[in-house]
């Protein structure tokens, strides 16, 4: 695979009219909520590099994931693998952190709570993949923590806990969630980088970039001009989405779909 240096840029004002564009001579693809679907997640990548190769060369190219790698899907550890492989052998692979590998993190650091929490919302899936038969519904949780910290390795904890929060490429801002409304984009909290929700959905101002987020599924890629949401429920409906940016060009790719369900059954999932 092809990966290119991420260069980071300050975003100039921009006129209504004006398209956002990528930093100068940057080419960037950037992936949504993966969830634990490794097959997706190779697949995807496979057409990436495949467009990659028809494309003029370009003095840098980056392939940004915006976090959320587990839970949910059945191979969370396949992924982590992968990608943490892939890390390895360059640093213009950008991983960002999402608000279930916090989860995670929280509870194997055994935070008190934080693991019921977690197999709320979709941790069963994670310690399945490592080979840990999760806790009963209700059961006590206690011991698990450390059951969970032997299972996987310490190399991979501690490369997840030390992910950004964020990234930046001319007129575009990546992250995990999206941004509260009226807060500089250097002063954002990390709550809200990795939970925000309706606050930052709901809201149509200049955020002083175009935010490009996962976290909240949707049918489809939203272009909201303020914000691209490109997490559209992997786990559930095969669809794992990256969205090409390289100066003001926009194109979406999408897996192939062999499982999809209909836009009712999509947005009727708790989305956390």
């Amino acid at each position: 695979m092809v990966f290119g240096r991420l260069r980071n840029a300050v975003m100039p004002q921009r006129h209504a009219s004006r398209r956002p564009r990528t930093a100068d001579g940057e080419r960037i693809y950037v992936i949504g909520d993966v969830h634990g679907r490794y097959d997706l997640l190779t697949e995807l990548l496979g057409r990436i590099e495949e467009h990659s190769h028809s494309l003029p060369a370009v003095r840098s190219q980056h392939v940004i994931l915006l976090g959320d790698l587990v839970d949910r899907g059945d191979a969370s550890a396949r992924v982590i693998e992968h990608v943490y492989d892939i890390h390895r052998r360059t640093d213009n692979l950008i991983v960002l952190l999402g608000n279930h590998e916090e989860l995670m993190l929280r509870a194997i650091n055994g935070e008190p709570g934080m693991f019921r929490a977690w197999m709320r919302i979709g941790g069963d899936a994670t310690l399945k993949s490592f080979g840990i038969e999760p806790p009963a519904r209700g059961s006590d949780c206690e011991g698990y923590a450390e059951k969970t910290a032997r299972a996987i390795p310490s190399k991979w904890l501690h490369w997840l806990g030390t992910r950004p929060l964020s990234a930046r490429s001319g007129d575009y801002f990546f992250c995990h969630a999206g941004i509260r409304p009226g807060v500089p984009l250097k002063q954002q909290k990390r709550s809200d980088l990795l939970w925000i929700r309706d606050e930052f959905l709901g809201d149509r101002s200049n955020h002083g970039a175009v935010i490009v987020h996962g976290h909240s599924i949707s049918a489809e890629v939203e272009k909201m001009g303020n914000r691209i949401g490109v997490d559209t429920g992997a786990y559930r409906t095969g669809i794992l989405t990256a969205l090409y940016l390289e100066g003001t060009e926009q194109q979406i790719f999408s897996t192939t779909v062999s499982d999809q369900r209909t836009e009712q059954a999509i947005m009727s999932e708790p989305q956390i």
